[in-house]
């Protein structure tokens, strides 16, 4: 009898697993949702999400599931259950209904990593739209235009100039703490040189390259590495934004950069800004501006360093500009910027289409939509840029700028979202791409260079180095 009763027991418990197992990989929901898979219980197709891949091939987690179920299909990655879209005309009609259908809704773990108040993860559109306009005072392209330009152009020089001595030139490392020390002193005009220090270490310390499966074994070194810089961070920048205010009540002197506009929102009534939001949003724009402008810089220049047709038409379309303007000695204006770069911007397209730092965007549908079929309210959806800007274009990984030629160079499009789109269209487009332009500008201009090695870009699903791009560089003849 006891034999009997413990069969039966395991069977119960067999079946338990069974019909849990098969519950979860067909989950029933009230309305129509794509083909799919859960994968595996608990942890879903997490593992696969986050396998590696080169630099120039469509992520195979995407793509074997395009061709089996087509470009909307659904997952589970990270816990979430999760509709992927790769879709341009679905993409492109969520994000019309931004704030109402759909919110943004990012995995809880990236959220806990950069702030549940960071700027990038704000949901309604009232509070984001005001974040954002307060964002484009400092990085809006009339503030680039009006304040900003000069400031970049000379920084750029200098860094060039000082680094290029050595015969060697990490790109990476040189456009970062150029972008941090330009955004720290528009920021934090009365910042201690020490101090300015101390948070450009804590900043380099927290990188995106932290973002990769939570079972790959450096993932909890570089999480505790960057959660700890970005705490030494936002306690320095919040002691200075509290000594700032005490200073503020007790005299009218005035420093005209962005904490001082902070303080100001701070000030107003009603909580839409409060100490700690203002905080958030500083080290936002700190984080975003240093690690993404510096890695797609870094990014371009490799295309061009391996690419001589690209860099001899580079050349002539600069040294163009030099011939037009009055005084070579004087840095690059707007007019030269938005009139007279256009195969620069083309590259810069180009790069941006094939580096997509940010491959992804989350979006979770509040109702029952149709788009081309139901989505379930419960679902996290992913857009997937990085396939929407491979796949729709002939010959998708091969780097040729010329592809840009008769086609809007500085917006977006349905199937080019390199800086987002819709209401969430970053804040810092401009300035990124100012910032690389003027770079290149100097760049081809000025030094004759080569790529030293050859370094391996993969993803996982974020870019990873193998190691930095670094460029043999000295000035050109004609240029001390």
């Amino acid at each position: 009898m006891w034999a009997v009763a413990l069969c039966v027991v395991i069977a119960l418990v067999v079946g338990k697993i069974s019909f849990w197992l098969y519950r979860w990989a067909n989950p029933n929901f009230s309305s129509k949702i794509p083909p799919g898979s859960m994968g595996f219980p608990v942890i879903g197709e997490t593992i696969e999400f986050f396998k590696p891949y080169n630099f120039d091939e469509i992520p195979p987690f995407v793509k074997k599931r395009m061709s089996k179920h087509g470009s909307l299909f659904r997952t589970n990655i990270l816990g979430s259950k999760t509709i992927v879209s790769t879709d341009p005309e679905v993409n492109f009609e969520i994000f019309k209904q931004e704030n109402k259908c759909f919110i943004i809704s990012y995995p809880e773990a990236l959220v806990r990593i950069f702030g549940k108040d960071n700027l990038f993860f704000k949901q309604g559109k009232d509070s984001h739209m005001y974040m954002r306009q307060i964002a484009l005072q400092l990085l809006g392209p009339e503030c680039l235009k009006q304040r900003f330009i000069h400031k970049i152009d000379l920084a750029t020089r200098e860094h060039l100039k000082s680094e290029s001595s050595q015969g060697i030139l990490d790109v990476k490392d040189t456009i970062g703490r150029l972008i941090m020390e330009q955004m720290i002193q528009r920021i934090i005009s009365d910042i201690k040189p020490e101090d300015k220090r101390k948070l450009i270490e804590n900043f380099r310390d927290f990188s995106f390259d932290l973002v990769r499966s939570p079972f790959d074994p450096s993932f909890w070194k570089s999480l505790y590495i960057g959660l700890m810089a970005r705490r030494n961070a936002m306690k320095m920048i919040n002691g200075m934004f509290e000594e700032r205010r005490e200073r503020a009540t007790s005299n009218e002197l005035k420093y005209g950069d962005f904490m001082e506009i902070m303080i100001d929102e701070v000030e107003k009534e009603g909580d839409t800004v409060n100490e700690e939001r203002s905080v958030e949003l500083i080290l936002s724009l700190l984080i975003a501006s240093y690690e993404t402008t510096s890695t797609m810089t870094a990014i371009t220049v490799k295309f061009i360093a391996e690419n001589p047709k690209v860099l001899m038409e580079l050349k002539r379309e600069h040294e163009t500009i030099l011939q037009n303007r009055g005084n070579k000695d004087f840095g690059v204006t707007w007019k030269e910027y938005r009139s007279m770069m256009s195969f620069t911007h083309m590259v810069i397209n180009e790069s941006l289409r094939l580096g997509s730092l940010s491959p992804a965007m989350f979006r979770k549908a509040v109702s029952d939509v149709e788009i081309k079929g139901k989505y379930d309210s419960l679902f996290c959806t992913i857009y997937y840029k990085l396939v929407n800007q491979m796949i729709h274009f002939e010959n998708p990984c091969e780097f040729n700028p010329w592809r840009w030629e008769g086609k809007e160079l500085i917006s977006g499009s349905k199937t080019f979202m390199a800086f987002g789109g819709g209401a969430r269209l970053c804040a810092g487009a401009e300035f990124a791409r100012l910032q690389i332009a003027i770079f290149i500008h100097h760049l081809v201009t000025k030094y004759d260079f080569s790529l030293i090695g050859k370094p391996d870009i993969t993803r996982a699903p974020l870019l990873r180095f193998s190691k930095p791009i670094r460029l043999s560089i000295s000035p050109s003849d004609g240029n001390p």
